[in-house]
């Protein structure tokens, strides 16, 4: 059984900051990505940033030099750090864990935390 958990969210004023968490437990193996993505009301879920075993990471154009991605793999947990946040950051925050060996590949989903920022 696997658990992931994001805490964090809230509302905030238009160029404030939030500092998202998630922490996974349970059955967590060979580890690779721990990742966070957003759904904004209306549109699809897409990816905000993620944070390859390997040291790669990646941001939506969008977020970049505004927000950061950090991992403690001893506590199988990744944050988001925030900054200057904008209106359109507005939406669901869903923190996803993936991994896997040989033919067996995992990806686990938090429960969302919601992100207001008002203008």
């Amino acid at each position: 059984q696997v658990q992931v958990v994001e805490s964090g969210g809230g509302l905030v004023q238009a160029g404030g900051s939030l500092r998202l968490s998630c922490a996974a437990s349970g059955s967590i193996f060979s580890l690779n990505v721990m990742a966070w993505y957003r759904q904004a009301p209306g549109k699809e879920r897409e990816l905000v940033a993620d944070f390859h075993s390997d040291g790669e990471i990646n941001y939506a154009d969008s977020v970049k030099g505004r927000f950061t991605i950090s991992r403690d793999n001893a506590k199988i947990t990744v944050y988001l750090q925030m900054n200057s946040l904008k209106p359109e950051d507005t939406g669901v925050y869903y923190c996803n864990v993936r991994g896997g060996v040989d033919l067996y590949e995992y990806t686990y989903w938090g429960q969302g935390t919601q992100v207001t920022v008002s203008s």
